[in-house]
């Protein structure tokens, strides 16, 4: 069982990294996809396309390598559920965008894919944190 539980730790950490990878090697992309949502200032578009790509990284790389595990997942949660919100928002609003999460490789997501891929990253992240509180009530 644990093997099945380091599957997923490497498979959601991996996912972020990428994620963070593509996104970092084309931070103005990236700025640009973040202003397509129409949500947040132009200046703080760019700040986040150059910050938010290192923090999936080092999330990512906490997750798969269980340094400052739970501290990861949380974060990597609160991410997962940032890009849900904000992809729901501009769906609400009428706003066809390209969702920016993989860089380029998203480019042919629309929003039915684009939404069950967070919502599977986000059911990934939710049971490990859950096996995470588990195993931390049965220590005590």
């Amino acid at each position: 069982m644990n093997l099945f539980w380091r599957i997923v730790d490497f498979v959601v950490g991996g996912i972020f990294i990428y994620a963070g990878v593509l996104k970092a090697m084309e931070p103005i992309r990236f700025a640009s996809d973040i202003e397509n949502y129409h949500v947040i200032p132009w200046a703080l578009g760019v700040r986040l396309a150059f910050y938010l790509p290192w923090l999936e990284i080092l999330c990512g790389a906490a997750v798969i390598f269980r340094r400052l595990y739970a501290g990861g997942l949380v974060t990597l949660l609160a991410l997962t559920l940032v890009f849900i919100g904000a992809t729901i928002s501009a769906k609400v609003r009428g706003i066809d965008i390209t969702c920016g999460c993989f860089g380029y490789a998203s480019d042919n997501l629309g929003f039915i894919a684009h939404l069950a891929l967070n919502l599977i990253i986000l059911i990934g992240v939710v049971l490990l944190l859950r096996r995470t509180a588990v195993s931390t009530e049965a220590r005590s």
